[in-house]
């Protein structure tokens, strides 16, 4: 009879770790409270709050639910392991594997969220693509990171709303904005932040000569209750038709909003709603969101300074590049991960190259 000893104690040993990462006993008492706020009615003539204290039960609860279910099947195990031993009960070893293998796909999962630290890495997120250098391509590869964060956010069960688009003026985007919800979409998707570049045979060049071409991303949280004063003096509003990527209409009036605010340059849209006011509130709360967390951004990044951290520019500020001729390849420039599988990577296939990043992120290594 095999000994599975040393597996179960390592199993135990992960599960204790995610008890701790998951704060088990404080947020136990804190879905206690929870349990009994969301079940009063009166708690809906506040439709913010309750929102959002639903929404923190539901994560709660999954994380309870998801911890006391290991930790069953866990004990549940060590006894079938215990008794098998006991006979010397060579027949039990497929199903105590798979048991173990099972508890240990889990915890590979739930070990995932001891990689957000940050205070809004649970946000829901906006993120803005622009096409920089590289000109048709540039563009054209904007609208393929755009489709790649759909196909992404698709597989991963996550929401994404496109706020405003502007189209390139042969093909692609020059820019978009998106929402993105989701739990832990901001702490994710903060792995993206920053220029992709891609390597390819140009279909917009007649001699099909080989063009580099450059998109940037920019990732924010989506905070709530946000307390940012903006003098409407800094703030230009652009009005325009809400489309989709690749010259879809939505609709033919010019409700959709799109507001920039000089002092910072940073840019909001909006065009899900059908008026005009309706977009530019919109637009507005999360232009406050943008504001704050890039203050937010600075105060930490003078924080680095003092301590001697310094942040790359330039071409360190590339993160991935994506090369189609003449091989295949996809290299992100910080972790070194890296894969062949180009066209599986722009649909969608991020995880490995997100969880590399926010491991080396946790060690402390990553100055980009």
């Amino acid at each position: 009879m095999r000994d599975f000893s040393s597996d179960i104690s390592d199993a135990r040993r992960r599960l204790d770790e995610a008890s701790s990462y998951l704060a088990i006993t404080d947020n136990r008492e804190r879905f206690a409270v929870l349990e009994a706020e969301v079940a009063d009615p009166a708690l809906w003539d506040d439709q913010d709050r309750a929102r959002k204290l639903n929404t923190e039960y539901s994560n709660l609860k999954d994380d309870l639910d998801t911890f006391d279910g290991l930790t069953e099947q866990l004990a549940d195990v060590e006894v079938l392991h215990e008794l098998a031993r006991d006979e010397d009960d060579e027949t039990q070893e497929p199903e105590i594997a798979e048991q173990l293998g099972d508890v240990s796909r889990q915890l590979d999962v739930l070990e995932l969220r001891s990689l957000f630290t940050g205070e809004h890495d649970d946000s829901d997120c906006i993120v803005q693509i622009n096409a920089k250098d590289g000109g048709v391509d540039a563009q054209d590869f904007s609208e393929m990171l755009l489709r790649m964060y759909e196909k992404w956010c698709e597989k991963r069960g996550f929401s994404i709303a496109l706020n405003g688009v502007s189209e390139g003026q042969e093909a692609g985007i020059m820019s978009a904005e998106v929402t993105i919800q989701g739990r832990y979409a901001y702490g994710l998707m903060s792995a993206e932040r920053g220029t992709h570049r891609l390597v390819r045979i140009s279909p917009f060049d007649n001699q099909g000569r080989r063009q580099t071409s450059f998109a940037a991303v920019q990732v924010w949280p989506l905070l709530d209750d946000v307390d940012v004063e903006i003098d409407d003096s800094d703030i230009e509003m652009q009005v325009f038709r809400a489309s989709g990527a690749g010259g879809q209409h939505i609709n033919k009036t010019s409700s959709a909003v799109r507001l920039i605010h000089h002092p910072t340059g940073l840019v909001a849209s909006s065009q899900e709603e059908r008026s005009q006011l309706q977009n530019r509130e919109r637009a507005m709360n999360r232009l406050s969101a943008m504001i704050a967390a890039q203050a937010a951004e600075e105060r930490q990044a003078e924080l680095d300074s003092i301590a001697g951290k310094q942040a790359q520019v330039g071409w360190g500020s590339q993160i991935r590049s994506y090369v189609m001729q003449p091989y295949q390849m996809v290299k992100d420039l910080r972790t070194e991960i890296e894969t062949a599988n180009v066209q599986g990577v722009l649909d969608g296939d991020l995880d490995v190259f997100i969880e590399g990043y926010l491991q080396l992120r946790r060690s402390g290594t990553d100055d980009a």
